[in-house]
Formats: structure tokens, sequence, C-alpha cells
């Protein structure tokens, strides 16, 4: 006889099959981006941060449901790169972000390769799937937070 515990339930675990997901569409996503030189959670940020620009590294992280430390540490790694810079507010203690003119240039070269992916994901699904599936996660992430 065995004392080892059926672990099969945790397979349906909401967290565990969500972050297989992500994996697979994040790997999916990269490799449509690669010609562009950006990652999937590269693109991600830049098209927030262009949607919200200027914003503040406060206001960004709640957007992005992403905290603030891992935040700061993405957002320099696209400092770095030029893509994205600091600015300040009136209130000089805060950190306000924006695209440089290199950061918009990468999105736009970005963009028709995201829409390919896109396009892929919800033909796949069917629009009303689509469409369900995003407002089924909405309600997901609003139960627990």
């Amino acid at each position: 006889m065995s004392n080892q515990k059926d672990t099969s339930p945790a397979l349906r675990c909401i967290g565990f099959n969500v972050r297989r997901t992500d994996r697979v569409l994040t790997q999916f996503y990269d490799e449509m981006l690669t010609p562009s030189g950006l990652s999937a959670p590269q693109f991600g940020l830049l098209a927030t941060i262009a949607q919200a620009a200027p914003v503040s590294i406060n206001h960004l992280a709640e957007t992005m449901t992403m905290d603030r430390t891992t935040l700061t540490r993405n957002l320099d790694l696209l400092v770095k790169q030029g893509l994205v810079q600091n600015g300040e507010d009136e209130d000089r203690r805060v950190r306000l972000v924006l695209l440089t003119g290199e950061g918009q240039q990468a999105l736009e070269r970005a963009w028709p390769l995201w829409e390919q992916a896109q396009a892929h994901v919800e033909h796949a699904l069917g629009r009303e799937r689509f469409d369900a599936l995003l407002n089924e996660l909405a309600t997901v992430r609003s139960l627990v937070s």
C-alpha cells in the first residue's frame, strides 16, 4: 500500500492551468514577434505605455496588474535598450514613463507581427469563444483581487 497522496485534483487548479497556457501563448507570441526584436512581454509593456503615456510607475503597475518591483526591473531593461525614457511629473517624487522615438518605431515594427499572431488565435478559437474567454478571464481577475 502506498501512503502517497492523490494529487490529481490539483491538475484542475485554475492557477496552474492559466500559467501553463500563459507559457504556451508567450512562446507563440515570442516566436511571431522575433523579427521585430521584441518579446511578447516587452511588446505588451510598450503597447500599454504608448496607450497611457506619460504614465506614473504606480499607475502602470496597477494597469498591468504587476508588482512595482517587477515592473521597474522590466522598465530598466527597456530604458537600457533606448525604447523607454523616464520623465518627471510636476511633483518630482513621481516618476513618469514614456516611449522614446526608438520605442515607438519598435512598436510599429512589431505591430503587424502581433496582429498576425492575434488573428491566428482569434480565428482558431472563433470570435464568440475568443470574446467569451476574455470576459471569463476578466471575471476571474475581479473575483480574486
